[in-house]
């Protein structure tokens, strides 16, 4: 059975975020040196760390930046691409790596929709590794981690726009269940299937709308 560590305490005196991400967000030299990043890339016209969703979210609030653990092309859930077993850089697996937060942003599920991983079946506690491989369970027990470790976040999901309404509904339900609010992005630009510029704009703007 997977076991949570131990309890990290939030600062109340900071407003720091932390983003638990894939390549969406991602930026060379922000995020740890050994991960796959996608920004800056010339299929694409974001080339600023100040064009990125999340810098641009931290400026307009007059936060900082705790931790950017962003890995390009990793998923939730412990099955990637070509049905790899992808525990190791999945986002359960790297959920205590984020610092002392005051905000989390997790905007992932992206590649578990286009790798097509399992979702499996809800459930929400007695997780093993192998019920980890599945998208649903994954989902879980990242985000009872993340309450576990983060005690005084506040804690984000973001869905992407365009993906398998299975994915969809699943973090619905799962987020519903652990009282996480999720933002469901939509009209977000992209190129190279990535958000641009303008993408990423909106990104923002609809977390400002969303975030009261």
């Amino acid at each position: 059975m997977l076991m949570l560590a131990t309890v990290v305490t939030a600062s109340a005196q900071t407003k720091k975020v932390s983003v638990l991400g894939d390549s969406y967000s991602t930026f060379i030299g922000i995020i740890p040196d050994n991960y796959a990043t996608f920004y800056p890339d010339s299929r694409n016209d974001v080339k600023e760390v100040g064009q990125t969703w999340w810098d641009l979210y931290i400026k307009a609030n007059g936060y900082e930046l705790e931790k950017n653990d962003s890995w390009g092309g990793t998923t939730i859930c412990g099955t990637g691409y070509f049905g790899m077993n992808s525990t190791a850089t999945s986002f359960f697996s790297r959920a205590d790596l984020l610092g002392d937060p005051d905000i989390i942003f997790v905007f992932g599920g992206t590649n578990d929709a286009w790798a097509n991983s399992p979702v499996g079946e809800y459930k929400y506690s007695d997780w093993t590794v192998d019920d980890c491989k599945n998208f649903r369970p994954a989902l879980a027990f990242l985000l009872q981690t993340l309450k576990t470790f983060y005690p005084k976040a506040k804690i984000y999901s973001i869905l992407n726009s365009e993906l398998r309404e299975e994915i969809n509904q699943s973090m619905r339900t799962v987020c519903k269940h652990y009282n996480v609010q999720l933002i469901e992005l939509y009209d977000i630009e992209k190129q190279n299937g990535h958000p641009s510029i303008a993408g990423m704009k909106a990104i923002c703007e609809q977390l400002q709308a969303a975030i009261k």
